[in-house]
Order: structure tokens, then sequence, then C-alpha cells
């Protein structure tokens, strides 16, 4: 009878006393350890978890957002498209947890909905960081981050600096497409809105992509990532209205009529709006 196979035999670490090891490596104790209930409610743990992870993928897209903004800037894209790959298909992993949130039925958020007390996913300040930094500027979202001063720090420090889609139309400006004076000089602390004259830019960008193929792929780049995002934002919709109807939020908003009313949002708009003239 053979032997159980030995990883060692073939040169695996099987000691990490004083070594260092994956759970210490990831830090997989105190990981762990947040997940505290509430409630003996069985569907509680699928809910925080849910959240937690959301905020662990938003932290690597804020980290990727703002290193393909950085590229922008520097007039390096390439290592930009790398980057907005990557934040595309972290939304659509985003994606993918509400299938597994959706398992959870009304009668089972019931059973511990009363322990969120306010709480809310809208009051997520990493979601409200992708935000500001992808275009979406709304001073009154800082509001609910006013008692925590090292949040507001990061908030506002946000507005004070142009967005990713900011950064890309300077980058068409580099690149000797016409974007309007007062596009370029605007309050970068509120959010974009659509203008003809940058319309224009894309337009003469996608009727012509071998001469601006890098703008081109910059532009279905952009598009892709915002693809993916609109995305998650409708399962967000969905998933709520199926579990808690038209009920108001936990912190006070109407709820999915809140949500829907983000689904009208455009990030980068004249990249939609162009379409239609071509």
């Amino acid at each position: 009878m053979s032997q159980p196979y030995d990883p060692a035999r073939d040169g695996a670490q099987m000691s990490f006393d004083g070594r260092m090891s994956y759970g210490d490596y990831l830090h997989l104790d105190q990981l762990l350890s947040t997940q505290t209930l509430r409630t003996d409610a069985h569907d509680e743990m699928l809910f925080i978890i849910q959240h937690q992870t959301s905020e662990l993928w938003m932290k690597l897209a804020l980290h990727e957002v703002a290193a393909a903004r950085s590229a922008l800037q520097q007039d390096d894209l390439q290592p930009a498209f790398k980057m907005l790959s990557r934040v595309a298909r972290i939304f659509e992993q985003l994606n993918n947890a509400w299938d597994v949130l959706r398992t959870m039925t009304p009668s089972d958020y019931t059973h511990f909905r009363e322990k969120l007390g306010q709480s809310s996913g809208f009051q997520s300040y990493q979601y409200r960081l992708v935000e500001y930094t992808l275009g979406n500027r709304n001073g009154a979202m800082l509001k609910p981050h006013e008692h925590r001063p090292d949040v507001l720090a990061q908030l506002t420090g946000e507005l004070a600096r142009p967005s990713l889609y900011d950064e890309a139309l300077m980058l068409l400006a580099r690149r000797g497409l016409a974007i309007p004076d007062e596009v370029l000089n605007r309050d970068v602390s509120q959010t974009h809105t659509a203008h003809d004259g940058v319309v224009t830019a894309w337009q003469a960008i996608y009727e012509a992509p071998q001469k601006h193929w890098e703008l081109y792929e910059l532009a279905e780049k952009l598009v892709d990532f915002e693809d993916y995002f609109r995305r998650w934002r409708f399962n967000h919709v969905t998933t709520v209205e199926r579990i808690i109807g038209f009920k108001r939020g936990t912190g006070g908003t109407s709820g999915v009529a809140y949500l829907r009313r983000m689904l009208a949002v455009e990030l980068f708009p004249e990249l939609w709006h162009v379409r239609t003239v071509l």
C-alpha cells in the first residue's frame, strides 16, 4: 500500500515556527475575527461578509483608479489601460456578489434588520471616494462623514483635485483636441456636466481611430468601466427591491426610489452622448 503523499518530500515548507506563514502575511486572525454577529439569525453572517468583502474590493478599485489617474497625468497610457481594465473586472466581481446576497429572502432579513440601527451602504466612505474620484461630486454627501475628521479630510481632499475624467479631458487637450476652456478651467470640486464641445472632441477620435488610437482605446476603457459600474448600481437596486420592496432604507433614504435616481447618473457623459452623433 502506497504511503500518503508528503509535500515536504518535494520541498514544501511545513514548519513555520518563527517564519512567515500564509496566515501571518494576510493577518487572517484579525481579518476573520471582525464578523461580529448581533443576532442569532443565520443570514447575518452572509450580510456582514458581503459588505466587508465589497469594501475590500472597493479599496483595490481606489488603488487602481488612483494609479490610472496618475498615469494619465504623465501621458503614460499603456499602464493606465491595464489598471482601468482591472477595475472594470473588480466591478464585475462586485456584480457577481449580488447573486449571493439575493439568496437571502425578506423573511431572512427581518430577523436582524433592526439591529443595523441607522447604518446603511450609502454611508460607505470608500464608495463615496470612488464616486468622487470618477467625477460624481455631490458635496451634500460629505454630511454623513462629518463625525469622522480623518474621513472628511480624505473626501474633501479628493474634491480639491481633478477627477479621473478631468484628467482624461486634459490629456485630450494636450494631444491637440479642442477641449473648451470652460471645461478645462472649471471648478473641479463640482460634477462635470456634458458639454457639446467635449462630444465633438470624442467624435473626432471615434471617426478617425487610426489617427488617435491611444485616445480611442482610452475612450473604450472608460466606457467599459462605466458599463460595469452601471450594472453594479442596477443590481443593487434589484437586490434591495427583492429583499425589502419599497421600504425606507435603514439610513433613512427612500430605499429603492433613491437607488433608482442614481441609475441616471453619468460618470463620463460625453462618451455616451457621442454614440448618437457618430
